[in-house]
């Protein structure tokens, strides 16, 4: 019999063995795995499950799980690079709080372009 892997919640910070990038690199792909299921949520909405086993409230737990499952899987796979962006982000933000970042990356208030 096959089992899923779970994988392990994040430690608090300074906590385990693992590294403080490694914990943000975790946390990024998790956050772009969530994001993925809920954009994979429309795309399902429509289908509806007919037949015999088809239908009930069983069925949109099952689905939801499935959904969660492909984020995960889409993200742990390389995901569509918004891992590597909230990665970025957030050690950049890490850098600027403890002052050994000397540039960070502030994203504009003006949405404005002159072209």
């Amino acid at each position: 019999m096959d089992t899923l892997a779970i994988p392990a919640p994040l430690s608090p910070a300074g906590a385990g063995s693992t590294s403080a990038p490694d914990r943000v690199r975790q946390a990024a792909v998790e956050f772009e795995a969530v994001f993925l299921s809920q954009m994979l949520r429309p795309m399902f909405a429509g289908i509806s499950a007919d037949g015999p086993f088809g239908g009930g409230h069983a069925e949109q737990t099952y689905r939801s799980m499935m959904l969660d499952e492909y984020g995960r899987s889409i993200a742990r796979s390389g995901g569509i690079g918004i891992a590597d962006a909230v990665m970025r982000e957030m050690l950049g933000v890490q850098e600027a709080a403890t002052g050994n970042g000397t540039t960070v990356h502030q994203p504009s208030t003006d949405r404005t372009t002159d072209q």
